[in-house]
């Protein structure tokens, strides 16, 4: 009986439009697909009053829509409207997927664990950018459990894949709370010593998937400094104090009001692509740690994490070339991600904290989006 009301509930949200700002959601159908011999599908959830749509090909966020103000809903997630268009990579990599097994850049694709080198591929600009060719977005995750409010992913990595060691193990599970949270939860383990750092890569647009950019979106951040970077984005081993820059957001600012200042990390990232130092203890606990606030629709969205670092990217490499699910341009400066992690490149920074995973350990990570309107 249960399964019966679920799918009655999947089917009446299928039957949305966007009429008077209602959600529409995307057919299942069209996602609907074999890659590497493993099917792949688009899965609906629903918790407080949010609606997501996910696939399980790179355990990808395709929409999420949310009420603003006055009530009205808006698809808040940068996304395609086929399975096609993320197979085959027309515009964005890593819109909506989860990034790993090392989420961010590792420099020249080395590193050394245990005093044995490891080489990974080479994929963004003489880096290895968010697990390599292959990583974990471009795998088809099994669904172990599917409820009407959340959905628990696995993936097995054999030792060796993309170059990294161990034979490792992920459940990650997608929840929608009553409290309007998106919450994702990991656990990691490994047979052999390895590096794991996992999260999330959804593109948010407050205003909704195409509605403009995220300039006036209102951003803060709980962090005393950031991890500049060099020519090739890998960072320099500094911790930089924030105080005096276009990166302090201690105090809440628009995201367009310093973006265009000269600045030279500003202009090494073309504007906002950085990690920021989280003012928090590794301590384990969840805190939060950013809020970001859209004047225009009412919608706001709050950090949550347990890790010591956030990637803030302010879509500063989208240029209208290629459209979204609605048949609009991805903008320039059009959508954001707040990617929660340990810092980049940290293998190769011994003061940085650890991401090395070792038998016997379990890797843990939670970070929670949470939606509110005013």
């Amino acid at each position: 009986m249960k399964k019966l009301i679920f799918a009655v509930a999947l089917i009446a949200l299928t039957a949305c439009t966007c009429k008077n700002n209602q959600p529409q959601l995307l057919d299942k159908a069209a996602f609907e697909t074999t890659v590497d011999g493993k099917d792949v599908s688009l899965y609906t959830i629903k918790g407080g009053d949010l609606i997501m749509q996910v696939t399980n090909y790179g355990a990808r966020v395709v929409s999420l829509w949310v009420p603003g103000r006055d009530g009205s809903y808006a698809d808040v997630e940068i996304g395609y409207e086929n399975i096609d268009r993320y197979i085959n990579n027309t515009g964005e990599r890593y819109l909506g997927a989860v990034v790993g097994p090392f989420a961010n850049r590792i420099a020249k694709g080395h590193f050394v664990l245990d005093g044995k080198e490891y080489n990974t591929p080479i994929n963004n600009n003489g880096q290895t950018l968010h697990g390599g060719i292959l990583g974990v977005d471009r795998v088809v995750w099994d669904v172990k459990e599917l409820t009407e409010n959340k959905i628990v992913f696995f993936v097995q990595l054999p030792d060796g894949q993309d170059g990294f060691p161990g034979n490792r193990e992920i459940e990650m599970v997608y929840e929608l709370t009553p409290n309007n949270e998106f919450a994702v939860s990991y656990k990691g383990t490994t047979d052999a010593p390895t590096i794991m750092n996992l999260s999330h890569h959804s593109f948010f647009n407050l205003e909704g998937d195409g509605e403009g950019t995220i300039l006036d979106h209102v951003l803060q951040i709980d962090a005393d400094a950031i991890t500049p970077y060099d020519e090739g984005a890998i960072p320099t081993g500094e911790i930089m104090p924030v105080e005096g820059t276009p990166f302090d957001f201690r105090e809440p600012h628009a995201i367009g009001e310093r973006v265009n200042e000269v600045h030279p990390q500003l202009a090494l990232g073309m504007g906002y692509d950085h990690n920021w130092v989280l003012n928090r203890a590794d301590d384990g606990m969840e805190v939060k740690v950013a809020d970001v606030y859209s004047p225009k629709s009412g919608r706001g969205m709050e950090i949550w994490t347990d890790q010591v670092g956030l990637q803030f990217y302010g879509g500063n490499f989208f240029d209208g070339s290629f459209n979204n699910k609605f048949g609009k341009p991805v903008l320039y400066r059009g959508s954001l991600a707040l990617e929660t992690q340990v810092f980049p490149d940290a293998p190769n920074h011994p003061d940085f904290p650890s991401s090395t995973l070792r038998p016997g350990e379990v890797y843990t990570h939670s970070c929670v989006y949470k939606f509110y309107a005013k």
